[in-house]
């Protein structure tokens, strides 16, 4: 779809991905060519194995937002409104856009509006007469309605009340906010405003990829850590289902490139349908565990599908463990 504002056309053609990766794309398109390439040949599910027990850390993706001129995104904060305006209108005034930090409890087009808060990325064009040209190019069906695409004018209350974070987000968020650009980057120390802007890309050793600790990268191996996770403590079934939506969407918008360029065979089918059987046994799951009535074998099923599935691909070769 196109969405029309009076300065003239955004054009929208956003992957099925997560809000955050559906919103970086659409920032990173004036400066990256083929982004959304990038983007596909980047995908993987990589996942942290030195946590707590119980406890999982995701990346989706390697990065793809580093500039031909060295650039990358970090986050930026602040505690007031009057910073984190000053700070929006420094990166509009830089690079002419800026991804913005936003909660959907207090995004009036979210269907989680006034229901349910996470954070969630916006993508802001410009400000005039005290007005903020805001794109949200995610679109999805969640569990509390359908997401669409938008494009609107905020004023300044509006737009300090839609970036007002929520404090104490569980850690499953945090680490979820730390890893949104495919490795980790430190967080603000204050808030509760959050927004990112393009910082030069630091030379010498940038330490280990995605991040500290101890990772799986092939996606079969991280799916059979995920299933013994999840087995073990039933509570990580609705904690992290958030996150395996979101590598169910980044794998089948790799899996569909990849149909795209001729390379898909039948085995890309099958862990297409797998990975979108995934999120609906998962929230199943959850589901009936909230209501008192666990039933585990439902999310080890499908990860066991899924794991076949992902060691069947050509030059995969990993086996499902079981």
């Amino acid at each position: 779809m196109t969405l029309r504002d009076d300065q003239g056309l955004l054009p929208v053609a956003p992957p099925d991905v997560s809000c955050y990766t559906t919103n970086l794309l659409s920032y990173l398109t004036a400066d990256v060519p083929e982004a959304g390439r990038r983007l596909a040949r980047s995908v993987r599910l990589a996942v942290r194995t030195d946590l707590p027990p119980g406890e999982l850390a995701f990346s989706h993706h390697a990065r793809v937002d580093r500039t031909a001129d060295n650039r990358e995104l970090a986050y930026r904060g602040a505690a007031d409104w009057s910073g984190a305006r000053a700070g929006l209108r420094d990166a509009l005034d830089r690079d002419g856009r800026v991804l913005a930090v936003a909660g959907t409890a207090r995004l009036p087009w979210s269907p989680a509006y006034g229901r349910a808060d996470a954070p969630h990325w916006v993508l802001i064009h410009g400000c005039r007469a005290g007005r903020w040209l805001v794109a949200d190019h995610f679109t999805a069906l969640t569990p509390y309605g359908e997401h669409r695409p938008h494009l609107g004018r905020l004023d300044d209350a509006e737009l300090a009340g839609a970036l007002a974070l929520a404090v104490d987000s569980p850690v499953e968020v945090v680490r979820r906010d730390r890893l949104a650009l495919g490795s980790e980057v430190p967080l603000p120390s204050i808030g509760p405003y959050r927004w990112l802007a393009r910082v030069p890309v630091a030379m010498g050793d940038s330490g280990p990829e995605p991040g500290p600790g101890q990772w799986i990268h092939e996606t079969a191996r991280s799916l059979t850590h995920i299933r013994a996770v999840m087995a073990a403590h039933p509570d990580a079934v609705g904690r992290f289902s958030e996150d395996l939506w979101a590598a169910a969407r980044h794998h089948a918008y790799s899996l569909a490139c990849a149909g795209a360029e001729g390379s898909a065979h039948t085995p890309h089918r099958a862990a297409s349908a797998a990975w979108a059987e995934l999120p609906r046994a998962l929230r199943f799951a959850a589901q009936s565990a909230e209501r008192g009535r666990p039933r585990p074998g439902l999310a080890a099923r499908a990860l066991t599908q899924l794991i076949s599935a992902e060691s069947a691909l050509p030059g995969t070769g990993v086996p499902d463990g079981g």
